[in-house]
This record gives structure tokens, sequence and C-alpha cells, in this order.
């Protein structure tokens, strides 16, 4: 069993089974969500509880997708695409241990000017 939450706690959740590793995305979308880049894990809808979501929020991004934040304190934490059973969860908003690590680097064909990517990731243009 893993945990995580918001900044203030006002968003707190559990997640039971495995998780992958993560994905580093660089889209702008993102960028301009987190003010970087947005490291991510994914699990299925029936392994995530929700144990605190009083400052839940959701904001509609695309005719794709909805990002999760907290209302409070602001904090960026869940991305849903419309129709699939899954969501994808903040590494930071993660409890340590994690026991992850990063896997990949998608969107790179967006990523912003002023960083490069240094590690031998595998990376995903789109």
């Amino acid at each position: 069993m893993r945990t995580g939450s918001c900044n203030c706690g006002g968003v707190r959740f559990e997640i039971a089974g495995e998780m992958p590793a993560a994905s580093v995305c660089h889209c702008g979308q993102c960028r301009r969500q987190s003010g970087h880049v947005w490291a991510s894990t994914h699990v299925p809808d029936d392994q995530l509880t929700l144990t605190a979501q009083e400052g839940l929020r959701w904001y509609r991004s695309s005719d794709r997708a909805q990002r999760g934040f907290c209302g409070t304190c602001g904090s960026f934490l869940f991305w849903k695409a419309e129709g699939e059973a899954a969501t994808s969860i903040a590494m930071g908003a993660l409890d340590a241990p994690t026991g992850l690590h990063l896997a990949r680097h998608i969107f790179v064909a967006d990523k912003g000017d002023y960083y490069d990517i240094t590690d031998d990731l595998p990376r995903r243009a789109q």
C-alpha cells in the first residue's frame, strides 16, 4: 500500500497494487500546470482510494483529459484521460519511499527551451 497527498493534506489517497515506473511529460499543458515538467505513474481506478477529498477539484484541460488538483493549496495531483479506467498520479505527491524510478520522457518535441534533457532514458516526441 502506498500513500500520498497534496501539500495541505486536503486531498489524500492510497494505492493498492503495483505502479509502473514514471514518465516525465514535457508538454506545454503539464509545464504550465506544474511550473516545469510533470513526472507521473498511473494505476487502475479500482486501486486508487481517496481518503480525503474535500479539496479535490477537476479542470477539463482538453476534450481528451482532465487534471485533478487541490483547490486549497493548488497541488497538481492527477491526470485522467476521458473514458479510461486509470488515473495518472504525480510522483511528487507520493509519500517516500516510493520504490519507483523514472522510465521515459514523453512529449519531448514540446519541451521548454530553457533546459536540456541530459539523461539516457528513452524519449518519445509526442
